[in-house]
C-alpha cells in the first residue's frame, strides 16, 4: 500500500511559518497580501536608485493554475513626465542667434522662442568639458573634477577628469526612474586616458546613464570623416563613402530614428535626449549649399557686425535700452586696419561659420520637426542652450586652415591661406577662424570662450519650450542662472528627487537650483545668487548682482603674470548688463569682498590649485595625470587593432624610434598600410607601395615626407622595419633620418625635416593594417588602404 501523498500546500505553509522560505532583506512570515500594478510604484522611494521591489509573502498554492497572478514591478516614471530634449551647440556666443539680436538666421531657436521663453542672464562656465559635466550632474564643474577639458586634466582634486560616482548624472537619475535616455553628437566627459578597449568604460555614455550613444567621444571630430562610436563599438567609415556624408546630418538622423522607435515601442514611457552637435566648433565643416548663401554678408567687416548685433540685441528687447557695447580687446584690430588680403580671408572664414550656425540650427529644427510630426512636441520639455561657452577664438588672430597648427606652434600665414579660400569649410580643410569674429558673435561684451572671468565667455542665450507647462509665449526672463542649473530642473518638472544614494553609492547634494520658479513669474527673485567661474586662471565670481573677475591670459596668449599679480575688475552687473563699466578703483571695499568670496568659494569646491598652463597640460608626465603609456618603451600591435587615439597610443614625438613589422605577402604586387597614426591633417604612415615598404611623414597637411625602399618585398615571409634617428633633444619638432630595411638589409633612407612635436589630431586613430578616416598619405585613400597580405606581427620601440 503506498503512502499518501501529503497536502502540499500543508508542506509550505509550515516551511513558511518557520521562516525557511524568507527571501533575503523581507521579513520572515510576513502576511500575503494582494497588490496591484497602481500600488507597486506608490510610495516607492525615489531618493535610492535603483527602485527596489516592493516585498511578497512567499506563495503557498502549489499549481499556478489556482494562483492569482502577481502584478509585475516595473518602474515607471511619475505620472505626467515630460519627455526632455536638452540642445547644446557648441563654441556659439550670447550673440550668435537672431532670436538674441545675431545676424545668422536661426529659425529653429527664433520659433521655439516665440513659443516658450528667453533667458538672457543664462551662464556656462567657459569651455567645453567643465560645461558638459556641470550640465550633466547640476554640480560646479570643479566638483565633479572637471576644472578643464579632459585632455589637460590633473592629478589635483577638481581637475582629475574623472566624475566621480557620488555625483551621478541625470541620464543615470532618470534610466533608474523609468525613462529611456539616449546621447548624440559630442562626449567631452569621458577621461582621455579611458579611451581605449582596455576601458574602464564606467564613464562612457551608455555606462553612465545612457541606453543609446551615437557619437564621438573628445573635443571635436572631422565632420566629413568623423570618429565616432555606437555605444561602446567603434564605426568604420560611417558614411560609407558617400561623397556628401557629413556627420551632423547622421546624428540628427540617428536621433529621429531613436525617438520615434523609443516611441513606438513604449510610448507610456518618457525619453530623455541629449542633442549635443559638434558644430559649430572648429574644425568648421559646412556643405557648399549652405555657405554659398553667405557670400558677401561680412564684407562689411567685425566692427560693423558687431554694431549690428548690438542694435539688434536692443530691437529685440534682449538687453535692455541703456546697455553700452563693451570694447574689444586691445589685441583685436580694427576692421579697416587691416590689409585687402586680410579683409578678403577673413570675411570668407564668417561665410563658412554663419553657414555652420544655419546648418546646425536646420538640422536642430528636422529634429523638433519630427518630434512634432509625431504629436509629442506639446509634451516635450526642450532646452535649446546656444553656446556650452562664448564663440572661440582659438584661431588666433588669422585663423586656420588647419586648426592643428594651433596646437603644435605653427603660425599660418594670409597669404598661403588666401590661396585654399575656396576649399575653406571643405573636407581638405580643418579651419578655425580670426578672434575678431569671436568677439563680434558674442556681442555686446569685451571677451570670448576660456575667458571665465567675462560674461563674453559664459553667457549663453537659451530658450525653454514647452507647451504643456509653460504657458507664456515668447517672453523674456532675466533671472540669473546657471548651466548647473538644467539637472535639478528637471528633476522637478519630472517629479523627481535628487537621490541620495545611486547604485549603493551616497551622492553630493546638486549645487544648482531649479529655474522652475520662472516659468510662470517674471518677476520672481532670483535664487542662484552666488557663481563662481575659473578656467586656466581666468576666474571671477558673481554675487547678487555683482561680478569681479580677472583676465589671467586671453585666448591666443601666453601667460605673463603670476596669479597673485592679476588685476581684478568690478562690475555692478545688475545695472551693467555688458560689463563696460569697471568700478574696481571706485569701490575697493566691494572688489576686497568679492574677492575673499571667491577664495572661499574655490575652497569649498576644489578649484584650488590653480594652474594656468594649456598646451603643456596635454603632455601627461606634466600633469600629473594616469597615462596607459606611461613608462613605456615598446608596444607590440596585432592585426584587427585599431581605433587608438592619441591618448592610448605610444608616444613616438620627439624621439627616435623603430617599427617593425612581420608580415606575409605577395612580394611585388603587394600595397596596403602595415600601422598608421592621425591623417590628412598630420600624421605618419608605414605602407607598403607596388611592393615596395614606404614611410610617410605628413606634417600639419603643410608639407610631406616620403621615403620608399630601393628593393621591392619578396614572396612569403618577411620583417620589414623603418628606423627613425632623431635629430636629438632637447629640440622639439625637430626632423630625423628615416632608414628602411627588409629582413636586416638597409633597402632605402631619407630625411624628415620637422615633425609635429605635440599634438598629431584632435580625432583621428593609430589603425594596424589600414588608414582610417582621412588618409595620411595622397598615395591611398580609406578605402583602398587595406593591406593586401597578412600582418603577424608590428612593433614600436622607442629608442
Amino acid at each position: 500500500m503506498r503512502a499518501r501523498t501529503p497536502n502540499p500546500s500543508l508542506l509550505i505553509a509550515a516551511v513558511v511559518a518557520v521562516g525557511c522560505l524568507a527571501p533575503a532583506g523581507g521579513p520572515a512570515g510576513a502576511p500575503a497580501r494582494a497588490q496591484d500594478a497602481s500600488r507597486e510604484t506608490a510610495g516607492l522611494d525615489r531618493t535610492a536608485l535603483p527602485l527596489k521591489a516592493p516585498y511578497r509573502a512567499p506563495i503557498t498554492t502549489l499549481d499556478a493554475r489556482d494562483a492569482e497572478k502577481p502584478p509585475v514591478f516595473q518602474v515607471q516614471a511619475p505620472a505626467g513626465a515630460p519627455n526632455v530634449l536638452v540642445v547644446l551647440v557648441d563654441d556659439l556666443g550670447f550673440g550668435g542667434t537672431s532670436a538674441f539680436g545675431g545676424v545668422i538666421p536661426t529659425p529653429t531657436f527664433d520659433r521655439l522662442a516665440a513659443g516658450g521663453l528667453k533667458f538672457n542672464h543664462f551662464h556656462s562656465t567657459a569651455l567645453c568639458s567643465p560645461t558638459r559635466a556641470a550640465l550633466l550632474t547640476g554640480r560646479n564643474h570643479h566638483s565633479v573634477n572637471m576644472g578643464s577639458i579632459t585632455e589637460t586634466a590633473t592629478a589635483f582634486p577638481g581637475n582629475t577628469g574623472m566624475i566621480p560616482n557620488t555625483c551621478a548624472a541625470l541620464p543615470e537619475i532618470l534610466r533608474l526612474n523609468g525613462y529611456s535616455t539616449a546621447q548624440f553628437g559630442k562626449c567631452h566627459e569621458v577621461a582621455a586616458w579611458e579611451i581605449s578597449v582596455s576601458g574602464p568604460l564606467t564613464r562612457w555614455p551608455t555606462l553612465s546613464g545612457f541606453d543609446t550613444f551615437y557619437g564621438f567621444l573628445g573635443g571635436e571630430t572631422n565632420q566629413w570623416s568623423p570618429a565616432i562610436y555606437d555605444g561602446v563599438t567603434p564605426v568604420a567609415d560611417p558614411g560609407k563613402g558617400d561623397p556628401d556624408y557629413h556627420f551632423l546630418e547622421d546624428m540628427t538622423t540617428r536621433a529621429i530614428r531613436w525617438i520615434q522607435a523609443q516611441q513606438s515601442l513604449t510610448p507610456e514611457r518618457p525619453y530623455f535626449a541629449y542633442f549635443a552637435p559638434g558644430a559649430v566648433h572648429a574644425p568648421h565643416h559646412v556643405p557648399t549649399s549652405y555657405i554659398e548663401k553667405y557670400k558677401g554678408k561680412f564684407d562689411e567687416g567685425w566692427d560693423v557686425i558687431r554694431g549690428r548685433i548690438f542694435a539688434g540685441q536692443k530691437e529685440r528687447g534682449v538687453i535692455p535700452k541703456d546697455t553700452e557695447l563693451a570694447p574689444k580687446p586691445k589685441d583685436i584690430k580694427d576692421w579697416a586696419d587691416l590689409s585687402a588680403d586680410e579683409k578678403q580671408l577673413f570675411a570668407r572664414q564668417a561665410e563658412v561659420f554663419a553657414a555652420y550656425v544655419d546648418m546646425v540650427d536646420a538640422e536642430i529644427g528636422r529634429l523638433i520637426g519630427a518630434i512634432e510630426a509625431m504629436g509629442e512636441l506639446d509634451n516635450t520639455l526642450v532646452f535649446y542652450i546656444a553656446g556650452d561657452n562664448g564663440t572661440s577664438a582659438e584661431g588666433g588672430f588669422n585663423g586656420m586652415f588647419n586648426e592643428m597648427t594651433y596646437f603644435n606652434g605653427v603660425q599660418e600665414q594670409v597669404s598661403e591661406m588666401l590661396e585654399k579660400a575656396d576649399e575653406w569649410g571643405g573636407p581638405s580643410t580643418y579651419p578655425h577662424m580670426s578672434a575678431g569674429w569671436a568677439v563680434c558673435f558674442d556681442a555686446p561684451f569685451t571677451w570670448t570662450k576660456q575667458i571665465a572671468s567675462n560674461y563674453g565667455g559664459t553667457r549663453q542665450g537659451m530658450v525653454v519650450h514647452w507647451p504643456e507647462r509653460i504657458k507664456a509665449k515668447g517672453e523674456l526672463r532675466e533671472q540669473w542662472h546657471h548651466v548647473n542649473d538644467i539637472a535639478p530642473t528637471v528633476l522637478e518638472l519630472a517629479g523627481l528627487p535628487q537621490p541620495r544614494d545611486v547604485n549603493g553609492i551616497g551622492q553630493r547634494p546638486m549645487e544648482g537650483v531649479s529655474l522652475a520658479y520662472t516659468f510662470d513669474d517674471a518677476a520672481a527673485a532670483d535664487r542662484h545668487r552666488v557663481q563662481y567661474f575659473e578656467i586656466f586662471g581666468n576666474r571671477g565670481i558673481y554675487a547678487d548682482g555683482w561680478f569681479a573677475g580677472t583676465v589671467h591670459v586671453a585666448p591666443w596668449g601666453k601667460v605673463e603674470n603670476a596669479l597673485t599679480a592679476d588685476t581684478w575688475e568690478l562690475y555692478h552687473v545688475a545695472e551693467d548688463f555688458s560689463m563696460a563699466k569697471d568700478l574696481a578703483a571706485e569701490q575697493p571695499e566691494k572688489l576686497k569682498e568679492l574677492q575673499s568670496l571667491f577664495l572661499a568659494e574655490a575652497v569649498t569646491y576644489h578649484v584650488l590649485p590653480i594652474d594656468d598652463r594649456r598646451v603643456e597640460r596635454t603632455n601627461p608626465l606634466i600633469a600629473g595625470r594616469p597615462d596607459i603609456m606611461a613608462g613605456r618603451k615598446t608596444l607590440d600591435l596585432y592585426p584587427g587593432m585599431g581605433f587608438m587615439p592619441e591618448n592610448g597610443f605610444i608616444n613616438t614625438k620627439n624621439t627616435s624610434f623603430e617599427i617593425e613589422a612581420r608580415i606575409k605577402s605577395g612580394g611585388e604586387s603587394a600595397g596596403g598600410v602595415l600601422v598608421s597614426q592621425a591623417g590628412r591633417f598630420g600624421g605618419w604612415s608605414f605602407y607598403v607601395k607596388d611592393g615596395r615598404p614606404t614611410y610617410h611623414y605628413n606634417f600639419l597637411g603643410l608639407e610631406h615626407y616620403s621615403v620608399t625602399a630601393d628593393s621591392p618585398l619578396p614572396e612569403g615571409e618577411a620583417t620589414v622595419t623603418m628606423a627613425f634617428d632623431y635629430d636629438g633633444e632637447p629640440k622639439l619638432g625637430g626632423g630625423g633620418k628615416v632608414t628602411l630595411s627588409i629582413d636586416g638589409k638597409p633597402v632605402g633612407s631619407g630625411r624628415v625635416e620637422k615633425t609635429q612635436f605635440a599634438i598629431w589630431s584632435a580625432d583621428e586613430t593609430a589603425n594596424v593594417g589600414v588608414d582610417r578616416e582621412t588618409p595620411v598619405s595622397p598615395d591611398y585613400t580609406e578605402e583602398n588602404s587595406a593591406f593586401t597580405g597578412t600582418i603577424d606581427k608590428v612593433t614600436i620601440t622607442l629608442k
